[in-house]
Formats: structure tokens, sequence, C-alpha cells
């Protein structure tokens, strides 16, 4: 069994957040779990306490600095200092170029860079002062480029290139960053994106499995599984990655 950590998950009322939320707190580590809107953190808590595992429910705007250090005293003073970030809060604004207002870019840019930024440079002092650190970034293949998305993928993209930063800076403190850039994963999200495209649900996922070469779309467990590994111990020596769990190759 692995030593327990304090681990923080953000974006984890719902979707790929949640089931990387409940399989931290399987692994045996104490979970934060941070959304926009605390309330709705509830499910996600409630189904890590009635596993045994320990969590709380933290609202943050994870783009706000004074919220993500407000967010930080709390899980500080009621489940320990952090040694394991998972930045996986995110937002789409899609739209085409011609189409896409500066809000819609600034709001993306807001939630995953800033946001990812804020959380990172909050926790890795907990870090470097255990000397030890997991942070996992969330990326996706839209980060290789997808119409409709320039402001999502270019901060996908920029994920990566934050995740090999860290990587570099925080090597030599015990800490490895790595990203996971899902393919297509059953989420609300994918669903929003169907309905954007006027397409039937069903039929989208379908369809999408039928490009997969695994023949199946992914599951919010399937990144939970890859995260599990990458904030564990033995996984030290991989850092600055950027792994495609997309059912398939990705360049």
């Amino acid at each position: 069994m692995s030593q327990q950590r304090t681990a923080i998950v953000t974006g984890a009322a719902r979707g790929i957040g949640a089931a990387v939320a409940k399989r931290l707190a399987s692994d045996g580590h104490a979970v934060a779990v941070i959304d926009l809107d605390e309330a709705a953190c509830a499910a996600t808590v409630d189904a890590i306490t009635a596993a045994g595992g320990k969590a709380v429910a933290i609202g943050a705007d994870v783009s706000d600095e004074q919220a993500v250090a407000a967010a930080f005293e709390r899980i500080v003073a009621e489940l320990g200092a952090p040694t394991i970030l998972v930045n996986n809060a995110g937002i789409i604004r899609d739209n085409m170029l011609f189409k896409m207002s500066v809000s819609d870019w600034d709001s993306v840019m807001g939630v995953h860079l800033r946001g990812a930024f804020l959380m990172a440079r909050a926790a890795q002092q907990h870090m470097v002062e255990a000397k030890f650190g997991r942070i996992v970034n969330l990326s996706s293949t839209s980060a290789l480029g997808n119409r409709g998305q320039a402001n999502y993928s270019a901060a996908k993209a920029g994920m990566q290139g934050f995740t090999k930063t860290l990587a570099i800076e925080l090597g030599k403190f015990g800490v490895t960053a790595n990203a996971i850039a899902p393919g297509f994963i059953e989420t609300e999200m994918t669903a929003e994106t169907a309905a954007r495209l006027g397409v039937d649900y069903e039929d989208f996922k379908k369809f999408s499995a039928q490009q997969i070469p695994v023949a199946r779309v992914g599951q919010p467990e399937d990144i939970a599984a890859t995260t599990s590994f990458l904030t564990s111990e033995e996984s030290g020596f991989v850092s600055g990655q950027v792994i495609y769990v997309a059912g398939g190759p990705k360049d």
C-alpha cells in the first residue's frame, strides 16, 4: 500500500474529475474535490466517504488567485499539505474563429492555463517541502488541432508545454509532472459537443467508436486509471510526458 497523501482534483464535481477523485481516494489518499460550485461536489464527496475514503468539497474558481489561496488554506487545515495535484478543470466555448468572441477566448484560457498555473504554483511549495510531488495536467487530443476549437486546442497545447517546464524545474525536488491527453471520453462535455453539432449523442458515440482502433469510446475511469499510475510512488521516473489515452495512436 502506498503512503496516504493529500490529493487535489479540480473540476471534480462530475465526469473525468469525479472519476479521478474517486480513484485516488480508493488508492488511499485524502482528496480535495474542487469545482466552481461547492454544492455540485457533494455527489463525488458522498461517493468517496460512502466507500470509506476521506474527501472535502471546496468551491473555487481556479482562475482567481485569491480563491486559489483560500482553497489551499482550507486544504492544508482540513486534509494536510497536498502533494498530488490533478489539474482537470476545464470549459468549452466552441466556435469557428470568425465567430469566436474575446470573452470565449479569455474564459477558456483562464480556466485551463491560468487555473493550472495558479494551482501548480500554490501546490509546488508543499511538494518541494515534502520532497515528493505528482502533478497531472489534463490536455486533450484537441491539442493537435480541432475545427471549432481554436481556444480549447490552444489551451490544451499550452498545457503540454506548461507540463514539460514543470517537469524540468521541479524534478530535482522529487516532483514529477505529466499530462494526459484524452481522446473521446463519454462525459457531459462530449454530449455538449454532439448537441452543438446537431447530432444525436448515441449516433455520435457510435460514429466516434468506428474511428478508434480499440473500437469503443473512452470512459472517465480510463483516465482515472492512468492518473492513478502517474500519481503513484512507482511512477517517479516518468516525467514531462504527454500520454494520449485515446484508444489508438496520436501524433
